[in-house]
């Protein structure tokens, strides 16, 4: 029974630390609503858990805090083998503490503990608490939220785009090499679904030309792109891109990273990314960003989102009790997707210089000297080239057809470089079971559509043959 009591004064403890601003008789009612909703989203909790929380105090004090009395005993609609599924929670939660009870039972049911909506969140958080492990919650993002921002929302998808920039994780090639990672991402305002995010090797505002050139792309034209006034943001060739394909970009304030609520939201799913990456002893950018594709699209775009029923609900609108991700408010928008030409895109985002032409038909660009033609030899031209690919550089000159150049060739005793040193290699092999369990449903997913595929091929040929 004193167990029993020391864990619900506990709870308690912290249910009261929680609400203990709401306690404030000089709050009006808009600015208790607008704190209610900062302490929820703070600390995950709806805001009808923190309004109940709230009322049990003012009720009954302190008591009036303490959850239910329950026994932990097993009951008898938990599955057989429901020791063996907490042992493994646990060793899940402690392999990355940030984990949620949400995370851990999606990689139980994925690796096939349990089925399907067997284990409930608040059953295996009371088994993890007696654990020990209950207490041990990482803090999210602390920053606050203006009433304001939480609900503004576009009426319609790709309206307004917001785009970010943030540090990723350090990864260690094979051969010892240190690389600093950052992540560019931009999110749609109504659906928060992610039209690109991706990790980069450096944070020149070329790594932001690209993920906008991508998204671009892959989910046609938006209005509008709201931004902070980092250098990557405002350079010229940005804007001109932009402007050249008819779009936008606004610029938040200095000091008001509210206005940007749902990319730094974003960035709280990235933090849990990062921290299963790290156990996963990734050693390349590309295997980096292979794991965070699938990350995405089995976590983050097909997860019920709470600021998505938070909109609805501020509305007047009824939310299913399942919730709405981003893919599916993506989807069922009635704005139509306005995709622009691959080339006249490509066009937009080139960048632009001049050069000289040698007596060899030769220029030089970043350290590298590129062939043109002899026949321009003298002559200023103009220069067009992708910055992320200088493989290959467009040279345009009045009354010519462009001409692609290629970096000249230089003899390998020139470059020639001191051996690098082999690193040594981990001792024990390690790797993000989170991960692995996604990416093993997102090749099911993907094997299942291509056997449908193939068998509707099938028939179809058969039917062929009985004609």
């Amino acid at each position: 029974m004193q167990e029993t009591t020391s864990w619900q004064d506990a709870a308690a403890l912290e249910r009261y630390q929680m609400i203990s601003p709401l306690l404030d008789p000089d709050l009006d009612d808009a600015k208790r609503i607008q704190l209610r909703r900062e302490i929820a989203s703070k600390n995950g909790l709806s805001e009808r858990t923190i309004s109940r929380y709230e009322k049990g105090y003012r009720e009954n004090a302190f008591a009036g805090l303490r959850p239910m009395n329950r026994k932990m005993r097993r009951s008898s609609r938990l599955p057989d083998n429901w020791d063996e599924i907490v042992g493994q929670a646990i060793i899940l939660k402690r392999e990355v503490p940030r984990r949620s009870a949400r995370q851990i039972i999606k990689i139980l049911e994925i690796e096939g503990w349990a089925g399907p909506g067997v284990i409930k969140q608040s059953t295996l958080r009371r088994y993890l608490f007696k654990a020990g492990l209950g207490v041990k919650q990482m803090r999210r993002y602390a920053e606050a939220r203006e009433t304001s921002s939480r609900r503004f929302c576009r009426l319609h998808r790709m309206e307004l785009v917001q785009c970010d920039v943030k540090y990723g994780p350090d990864i260690r090639t094979k051969d010892g090499k240190l690389i600093h990672t950052y992540l560019s991402s931009l999110i749609d305002d109504h659906s928060r679904y992610i039209l690109h995010s991706e990790f980069y090797d450096n944070k020149s505002a070329s790594i932001v030309e690209d993920s906008v050139h991508k998204a671009i792309l892959q989910h046609g034209k938006f209005d509008c792109g709201y931004t902070d006034n980092g250098k990557e943001y405002i350079s010229t060739q940005l804007v001109k891109s932009c402007a050249r394909l008819g779009i936008r970009l606004l610029r938040a304030k200095p000091r008001r990273g509210e206005s940007k609520g749902k990319i730094e939201k974003f960035h709280q799913v990235c933090d849990s990314f990062i921290s299963e990456i790290r156990i996963a002893k990734v050693h390349t950018l590309e295997e980096l960003n292979r794991r965070w594709k699938v990350f995405l699209d089995q976590d983050y775009q097909k997860d019920p989102h709470d600021g998505i029923r938070e909109y609805y609900e501020s509305m007047d609108v009824n939310v299913p009790e399942e919730g709405i991700s981003p893919l599916q408010e993506w989807n069922r928008d009635s704005r139509e997707v306005v995709f622009i030409d691959a080339g006249v895109v490509g066009e937009a985002f080139l960048h632009h210089e001049n050069r000289v032409i040698d007596p060899a038909g030769c220029f030089s660009f970043n350290g590298f000297m590129y062939e043109a033609s002899t026949a321009l030899a003298g002559a200023r031209v103009e220069i067009s080239y992708d910055p992320l690919d200088t493989s290959l550089i467009t040279v345009n000159y009045q009354g010519m057809e462009p001409i692609r150049a290629k970096r000249v060739t230089i003899s390998p005793y020139a470059q020639k470089k001191p051996p690098v040193p082999v690193a040594m290699t981990d001792a024990v092999p390690e790797t993000s079971r989170f991960l692995d369990a996604l990416e093993k449903r997102y090749k099911e997913e993907n094997r299942m559509a291509a056997d449908a595929i193939s068998f509707v091929s099938y028939r179809k040929k058969e039917e062929a043959n009985h004609v």
